[in-house]
C-alpha cells in the first residue's frame, strides 16, 4: 500500500522543494534531497498500516541484508575495520549510565530485548507479530508495550515518566520525525536522554557503494539523516545532541547521539 497523496514534504523543515534522486529511487519509489536544509528522505511513503504487515522491519531485513552483502570488494575489508574500532559493541552499559537505571521508553522496540534489569522496560512497536514477543518480554520485567506508530503512541504515556527513551533503527523508519520528537520531549523527565542511532548518509562507505549501501531499505527507510540533518531536527524541539560515536563517524555506517533537554 502506497501513498498517493501529494508528494511528503521534508521531514525536518517542511519545505516541498527536493530534488529527486534517480539513482537512489527504485521504481515506484521516489528519494529526494531537500533544497532548503538538505534532508534526504523517501517523498512517497507506505502508510502506516501497511507497514504493520506488508513492509514490516522483519519481513524488508533479510532482503535487504543479501542484496547488500559483498556489494564492493572491499566490503570485508570495512565490516572488519569497524568491528576493530567498535562500532557495533552492545550499548546496555551505557544506557544504565545515562538513564540512571531507571524506567525507558524503546520505540520501535522489536523483540524487545534492548533494555534489561535492573532498568524497567516500556516499548512502542508498529508490527503487530513483533509486538506480541515485546510485550510479553515486557511486562515479565515490570513494564509493558503498546501497539501502534511512535508518533502516535508516545502521547498515551504520562509526561516526565521517562528516565531515558532509545530509538535504536528507528527513526529512519518514522514519517513524522518532529512528531516523535515532540513527543519525546513532552515523556522525557528533565534529566533524561534520548539515544538515537540512525544511517548516517554522509558515511565514507554510501559515497563509494552508492545504490547499493547498507543504509538503504526500500519503503521502509523513508529518512536518510546526516549528523547535520539530524542535530538541525532535535534543535527545533528543544534537545542538545552529543555524537557518541564521535572518533569513528566517518566511516561509520550510522550515526549515534544523546539528546538531552536544552535548558529553559
Amino acid at each position: 500500500m502506497m501513498d498517493q497523496s501529494a508528494p511528503r514534504p521534508c521531514p525536518v523543515c517542511h519545505d516541498t522543494d527536493a530534488t529527486p534522486l534517480p539513482a537512489y529511487s527504485p521504481d515506484p519509489w521516489q528519494v529526494a534531497t531537500c533544497n532548503g536544509c538538505t534532508m534526504t528522505y523517501l517523498q512517497n511513503p507506505p502508510a502506516y498500516e501497511a507497514l504493520e504487515e506488508d513492509f514490516a522491519w522483519e519481513k524488508t531485513y533479510e532482503d535487504k541484508k543479501a542484496a547488500s552483502r559483498g556489494s564492493t570488494r572491499f566490503s570485508p575489508y570495512v565490516r572488519r575495520l569497524r568491528n576493530a574500532l567498535g562500532m557495533y559493541r552492545d550499548k546496555t552499559n551505557s544506557f544504565r549510565r545515562w538513564f540512571n537505571d531507571g524506567h525507558v521508553l524503546d520505540i520501535g522496540s522489536g523483540w524487545g530485548q534492548r533494555i534489561t534489569a535492573p532498568m524497567t522496560p516500556y516499548g512502542i512497536e508498529l508490527s503487530t507479530a513483533l509486538h506480541r514477543i515485546s510485550d510479553k518480554r515486557m511486562r515479565a520485567q515490570g513494564g509493558y508495550c503498546l501497539h501502534g506508530a511512535g508518533a502516535e503512541a508516545i502521547w498515551n504515556f504520562d509526561k516526565g515518566q521517562f528516565d531515558g527513551i532509545v530509538m535504536f533503527s528507528y527513526l529512519e523508519h518514522e514519517t513524522d520525525v518532529t512528531g516523535v520528537l515532540k513527543g519525546a520531549h513532552r515523556a522525557l523527565k528533565p534529566d533524561g536522554g534520548v539515544f538515537i542511532r540512525v544511517p548516517n548518509f554522509a558515511s565514507l562507505n554510501r559515497r563509494v557503494i552508492g545504490p547499493k549501501w547498507c543504509g538503504f531499505r526500500y519503503p521502509d527507510h523513508v529518512n536518510y539523516f546526516t549528523l547535520s540533518s539530524l542535530r538541525k531536527c532535535a534543535a527545533q524541539i528543544g534537545f542538545r545532541t552529543w555524537l557518541v560515536n564521535r572518533f569513528t563517524l566517518p566511516v561509520d555506517d550510522n550515526i549515534s547521539v544523546l539528546l538531552r533537554k536544552s535548558a529553559a
